[in-house]
């Protein structure tokens, strides 16, 4: 593999603004004819026309009749065998997760009577791992769901087999193309989205206020966020924005990464519209400006929390709750949490709590010089290689399953607390209009796909996002090395990665 770093170039957007009228715009987005044909339109939309009134004027529009689709890729009647490894609800776990879990299976098992399923819930921690293992001694699963991410490594290592959407009966234009770049390993797809998801950024209105901000209105962009951080911290003393760098953290990079490709930085070039991932960014000037502007938070303004280089997203929660904090990127499920913390907080405490969420906001990531930028999430269904599988492999039991849950209305009803339906036609469902009215803040977090970017897919992206990233930004905020050192430190080990001694 060729990496070729390019310090000085600074990529622009991917997409132009085309400077639709709200009505063109509109027409473009859902096309003019019904069905799945509207549907093919939606990876399409630009983050200007994905708005969260464009997402509740779609919801409800379609009807899906999920048996007689899946019919038409096996008969009903099929009668045969899957194994299958997925991370279920746990006991942190909602107890409407377990309810929607307990209805997806009887579903499928009226769906599909006469196919067998032996499946394992693994613990999101473990399943890696059991699955290398079991791939290795030719005891994988026909089926698994993994995170995003993983499905690379085992097409790398030839333990998958190619799948795309057309082969469970669904055109690749009902998912995110960026979904499905996601499941891809050298120009060949792998697995199929079954959910995506993407954050939004947070604030606490009333703190805003106390600063003499705007409190309805959040920074537009990341210079501003480093400006509102700075008046918060000086106006209150309380902190500005909930800054994450922790080592080994997943956290770090969903958080940080987004600030780096608005500016025009990057690992790799994942940010392009067409990456190669063999061109290192992580020196370049947006790499830099980013870094820059958490060194200007961290070390020259104060204003973020000091143990934020051990800090996971978790940390965040009790200043922000207690209305000591007046900034920070997570998900929509960040509300639900809020609310359960009122609810079991007492006293003075409680006041306070109740006063938070009262005025706790959401709205879109901020933009940067390049782009506006969110980490690209969710997970994708693959199928193991006949050879590394535990007995025969049931090709059309596997198919049959695997067009069941990425329809779009089992990848709308198994998320509907904490993520998005993989499947486009999903958001035009009576589901995800009932998700919009039940859930607050989903609509602004979901506005936020179009602006979605994975991380780099290739094998080793673990290794940069989880620990290269985190150690450049805690080399340049202990002041150990200068903001140029740690981003020059960083390319040097991304390139030692690909170029072992």
């Amino acid at each position: 593999m060729t990496i070729q770093g390019d310090p000085n170039r600074l990529w622009i957007s991917r997409r132009q603004l085309l400077g639709y009228s709200a009505g063109a715009a509109l027409a473009t987005a859902i096309g003019r004819v019904p069905g799945a044909a509207a549907a093919e339109n939606l990876g399409a939309v630009t983050q200007e026309q994905w708005t969260p009134e464009f997402i509740g004027s779609i919801a409800g529009t379609v009807d899906v009749d999920t048996a007689a689709e899946c019919a038409k890729v096996v008969p009903l009647d099929y009668k045969g065998r899957l194994t299958y490894w997925y991370v279920g609800p746990n006991q942190a776990s909602t107890p409407f997760q377990h309810k929607l879990e307990a209805e997806f299976w009887d579903a499928f098992a009226k769906t599909y009577p006469n196919i067998t399923v032996e499946k394992q819930s693994i613990d999101y921690n473990e399943i890696p791992n059991k699955l290398r293992t079991a791939a290795l001694g030719r005891a994988a699963p026909m089926v698994a769901r993994l995170m995003l991410l993983w499905g690379c490594e085992f097409a790398a290592k030839g333990f998958l087999q190619e799948l795309k959407p057309e082969d469970v009966g669904y055109p690749s234009s009902e998912f995110w193309p960026r979904a499905l770049r996601s499941a891809t390993w050298k120009d060949k797809t792998y697995g199929i989205p079954t959910n995506n998801e993407t954050m939004a950024f947070i604030w606490n209105a009333d703190l805003f206020h106390q600063a003499g901000l705007d409190p309805e209105n959040p920074p537009a962009t990341w210079d501003d966020v480093v400006a509102y951080s700075k008046q918060i911290k000086d106006q209150t003393g309380k902190q500005g924005y909930g800054l994450v760098a922790r080592r080994n953290a997943g956290n770090t990079p969903y958080r940080f990464m987004p600030q780096m490709w608005a500016y025009g930085g990057g690992a790799l070039d994942e940010a392009e519209p067409n990456p190669t991932y063999q061109k290192i960014l992580i020196d370049n000037d947006g790499s830099r400006a980013a870094l820059q502007a958490v060194y200007n938070m961290y070390v020259r303004d104060r204003s973020v929390p000091v143990s934020a280089l051990t800090n996971a997203q978790t940390e965040n929660q009790d200043p922000f709750i207690a209305g000591r904090l007046g900034m920070m990127i997570s998900h929509p499920t960040e509300y639900a949490t809020m609310l359960d913390r009122a609810a079991r907080a007492t006293g003075d405490d409680k006041k306070m709590a109740d006063a938070v969420v009262q005025n706790m906001r959401y709205g879109l990531i901020p933009r940067g010089p390049a782009r506006r930028a969110v980490v690209f999430g969710g997970w994708n269904v693959h199928m193991f290689n006949p050879d590394v599988v535990d007995g025969d492999f049931d090709a059309d039991a596997a198919r049959a399953f695997i067009a069941f849950s990425t329809g779009p209305e089992w990848s709308t009803k198994l998320n509907w607390e904490q993520s998005n339906p993989g499947n486009l036609r999903g958001f035009r469902t009576k589901w995800m209009k009932q998700r919009l009215e039940q859930i607050k803040f989903l609509n602004v977090t979901t506005s936020m796909l179009p602006s979605g970017i994975p991380f780099p897919v290739i094998p080793e992206s673990t290794e940069i996002m989880n620990i290269i990233v985190p150690d450049m930004m805690q080399n340049a905020l202990t002041e150990k090395m200068t903001v140029g050192q740690a981003t020059q430190d960083a390319a040097k080990k991304i390139k030692d990665i690909f170029s072992p001694l």
